[in-house]
């Protein structure tokens, strides 16, 4: 379950808001994201994620110790705390650009 977002712009992706934060996510990944974002909505263990294999549910090190992502595509992740049963400050990141 998500509860809570790390930005504005990946909230106003969720929420289907037409805002200039939402459209600024290239147009080839909005709807993987979403997909995505629903999965982690839905997950209610953190190892709920680990299934389709292709998502690639990683713990992350470095300035980002604490934190897990997903994958989008080579490029773009979903990260996100998981702490209670719930995924916290849940965004969507150029991994490349941190």
């Amino acid at each position: 379950m998500i509860a809570s977002f790390g930005d504005q712009a990946t909230a106003d992706l969720y929420h289907g808001a037409r805002t200039r934060r939402a459209r600024s996510f290239p147009s080839d990944i909005r709807a993987i994201a979403l997909r995505k974002l629903d999965m982690v909505n839905a997950a209610r263990v953190l190892l709920d994620l680990r299934s389709p294999p292709g998502t690639r549910l990683e713990a992350l090190r470095g300035d980002l110790r604490g934190l897990y992502s997903i994958r989008i595509n080579d490029q773009w992740r979903v990260i996100f705390r998981w702490t209670e049963g719930a995924a916290h400050d849940v965004r969507v990141l150029d991994y490349h650009k941190g």
